[in-house]
């Protein structure tokens, strides 16, 4: 698909999403867009059913298929197979990078933190589906730097009941940060502050 069809869509299939973690779904990028999501096994969305854009505020719906045999169950604990918090705060954090470059964002993606996260629940191996609600709070392009930053309150469901939340989560997309030429040593091969 071009760039300009890219950005008119507002929900992506788990083809689709793949297809962004490898760099294969845009035709006609943009230089210097660099984000892309992660590869499985560590995407933790199967699929975004909803971006929404209204100024510098919107709003992600996105879910990802529970596989009673993901591979965090088996290390996660073995004999008492949960599925990690730190991953439903990740899944939240690859949203907003993707709701970033679907803004418009040009360059990689970092997760930048996050405020209070609460869990009352668990994702066990026979759980169906977890649904990410994420209420965008701000998203702004950053003139001067060429950034972009996202922040946004997320809600986490697993088959209908919340067990999670996580308060403002942070996402910045910086140009000139990415790795491409991994695993030879250049400029980017040792990590520190940021400096995009």
């Amino acid at each position: 698909m071009t760039y300009h069809e890219f950005k008119l869509k507002n929900a992506f299939s788990h083809e689709e999403l793949v297809a962004i973690a490898y760099g294969t779904l845009v035709d006609d990028l943009p230089e210097g867009a660099d984000a892309r999501l992660p590869a499985p096994p560590f995407l933790m969305v199967d699929r975004v059913l909803s971006f929404q854009a209204a100024g510098p505020h919107g709003a992600i719906v996105a879910e990802q298929d529970i596989r009673f045999d993901a591979w965090y169950f088996q290390c996660h604990m073995p004999g008492d197979p949960v599925q990690p918090g730190c991953l439903c705060v990740d899944a939240v954090w690859q949203l907003l990078g993707f709701y970033c470059v679907w803004r418009g964002a040009l360059g990689a993606g970092r997760a930048l933190g996050c405020g209070e996260v609460a869990f009352n629940g668990q994702v066990r191996p026979f759980n169906r589906c977890v649904r990410y609600e994420i209420d965008v709070k701000r998203f702004s392009n950053l003139k001067d730097s060429g950034a972009s930053i996202v922040i946004g309150d997320a809600q986490v469901f697993v088959d209908g009941e919340a067990i999670a939340s996580v308060q403002s989560a942070r996402v910045g997309v910086f140009k000139g940060i990415a790795y491409p030429d991994y695993p030879r040593r250049s400029r980017h091969s040792v990590g520190g502050i940021l400096k995009g």
